[in-house]
């Protein structure tokens, strides 16, 4: 079984950035592509952002050019880098991946408000 740890979750101003970070267990981190996911209250689950094996990263168009994704396969951990954040960023943000088995992390917290 793999294990998602989240962190660095927290309360920012709006304009303000945050890095999260998720640590993955086991031996498949470098062959698993990593994505970021939020889920806000009222709302559905969304994709945030994705990190493949080969470093090819993909986003929602609300988060391009403001996040960024990275990956250091050495650390066995996924980043996710939000600047210039909003309002409407606020959200649990979890970490996912679907090799070797379907696995997410418990969440962390971020809330963008003045």
């Amino acid at each position: 079984q793999v294990q998602l740890v989240e962190s660095g979750g927290g309360l920012v101003q709006p304009g303000g950035s945050l890095r999260l970070s998720c640590a993955a267990s086991g031996r498949f981190f470098s062959a698993s592509a990593m994505d970021w996911y939020r889920l806000a209250p009222g709302k559905q689950r969304e994709f945030v952002a994705r990190i493949t094996t080969s470093g090819t990263t993909t986003y929602r168009d609300s988060v391009k050019g403001r996040f960024t994704i990275s990956r250091d396969n050495a650390k066995n951990t996924v980043y996710l880098q939000m600047n210039s954040l909003k309002p409407e960023d606020t959200a649990v943000y979890y970490c996912h991946t679907d090799f070797p088995y379907d696995s997410w992390g418990q969440g962390t917290q971020v809330t963008v408000s003045s």
